[in-house]
């Protein structure tokens, strides 16, 4: 198992000094916090005070506790505040006030519904910077209509992309369009607050989840513009390259292989036992070695179903082509190359003991990031945040009798 992080404590990082308003849910927007609070911002997780974040319900639990939710709001104090009313806008206002990157999710219109849109925030707080993630974006036919990554992955080309010809369109088993958007959310802010250091001026983040996944796609509707054509399913094989694809072995495993690179294409040909096909002219470039991929899919499938998962990876490197596993969450957690460059990273929880966490995503030399705690309770820290921006303790009792916080 990989070793533990170093002990939890404040800890320093790159965004040390950086106050961040978490007030966002599933997530894109949790995601992004989490990536800066792992650089040393101080996030402040803002939770309804009686129904928490969703997060806290999704994914897999141990006795209870959601494990997911010790990953993704790692790094974050968490505070439970009923935005919606009078005196929790106000709370909220105080905070902003001190904060220098608010995060938020809701539907367009609904922070100015409480009095805590864009303008009342820059006033309070010329320097901030204000995210908003949404479905479609601030503007738009779209802008009101419900927004998930579901959708933005049907709509963004993904689906229609993914999946065997001959079957339907396909989902990802997991938050791949809302990853993307929490990640490409993460450099927006950084970008914002380069402005704001070289002008003073705070500004305002419009995302949506849909724009960043369009992107991941890649360039089809700039070929549907200048081509006319519409990209179809092609299962695991590629449009740019072959052979490319997925290939079970003799016992029972599957491998991927790749050949974006024309020398490792040669390679692959020769290992399985078919030189003579990089003499042919269609072979010199991977759009054209495409137009036979039936041929060296059939090469490379009937040398692989003949070998043993080891002896295809093995063979493949001693060969320099290029292979690999297709992993399950077992492969990845044993992996030698994932343990010992620590992608993967135990470090203690008040709940569950040590826990497995992928590890702050960017190797910085200079100023690395750290886990410092993971998820915290609901509302585990809300008096000492409203004590440190000026509520006193019978405040605090106040308003926790009304409900207004947790």
């Amino acid at each position: 198992m990989s070793e533990q992080a170093p002990p939890t404590g404040t800890g320093t990082g790159p965004l040390e000094g950086l106050r961040v308003l978490d007030v966002s849910t599933i997530l894109a927007g949790p995601l992004c916090c989490q990536m800066l609070g792992d650089f040393g911002a101080e996030v402040i997780k803002i939770e309804h005070p009686t129904m928490g974040d969703s997060m806290r319900g999704h994914g897999e639990s141990k006795d209870g506790v959601s494990i997911w939710w010790k990953e993704i709001s790692r790094n974050k104090r968490t505070l439970g505040l009923s935005l919606s009313t009078p005196e929790g806008a106000e709370v909220f206002q105080r905070l902003a006030a001190t904060a220098d990157v608010v995060v938020e999710n809701f539907r367009p219109g609904t922070l100015e519904r409480w009095g805590l849109g864009p303008e009342v925030l820059s006033e309070l707080n010329p320097g901030l910077v204000l995210v908003r993630l949404t479905g479609f974006g601030q503007t738009g036919p779209y802008k009101d209509q419900p927004g998930f990554g579901t959708l933005a992955e049907a709509m963004s080309g993904f689906a229609h992309l993914t999946g065997p010809a001959d079957g339907p369109p396909t989902l990802p088993a997991f938050g791949l369009a809302d990853s993307i958007c929490g990640i490409a959310a993460s450099s927006a802010v950084l970008m914002a607050l380069r402005h704001r250091d070289t002008t003073g001026e705070g500004q305002t983040v419009d995302m949506s989840i849909l724009e960043p996944i369009m992107t991941a796609v890649g360039p089809s509707p700039t070929v549907y513009q200048q081509l006319g054509q519409i990209g179809q399913r092609h299962g695991n094989q590629s449009t740019n390259n072959a052979p490319r694809n997925t290939y079970l072995t003799k016992d029972g495993k599957w491998v991927a292989v790749s050949t974006s690179a024309q020398r490792i294409a040669e390679r692959v040909m020769e290992l399985v036992g078919h030189p003579e096909v990089i003499a042919e002219p269609w072979f010199a470039a991977g759009n054209t070695r495409v137009e036979h991929v039936e041929e060296l899919d059939a090469y490379v499938g009937s040398w692989i179903a003949d070998r043993s998962r080891d002896d295809v990876l093995a063979a493949f490197s001693a060969a320099g082509a290029a292979v690999a596993a297709v992993y399950d969450a077992r492969d990845v957690v044993e992996d030698p190359h994932i343990r010992e460059t620590q992608m993967l990273l135990e470090v203690e929880d008040p709940d569950l003991g040590p826990v497995l966490q992928h590890n702050v995503m960017f190797r910085l030399s200079k100023s690395p990031g750290q886990i410092r705690f993971t998820g915290r309770g609901l509302g585990q820290d809300t008096a000492e945040i409203l004590n440190e921006i000026g509520y006193t303790d019978e405040d605090v009792r106040t308003l926790r009798e009304s409900e207004v916080i947790k």
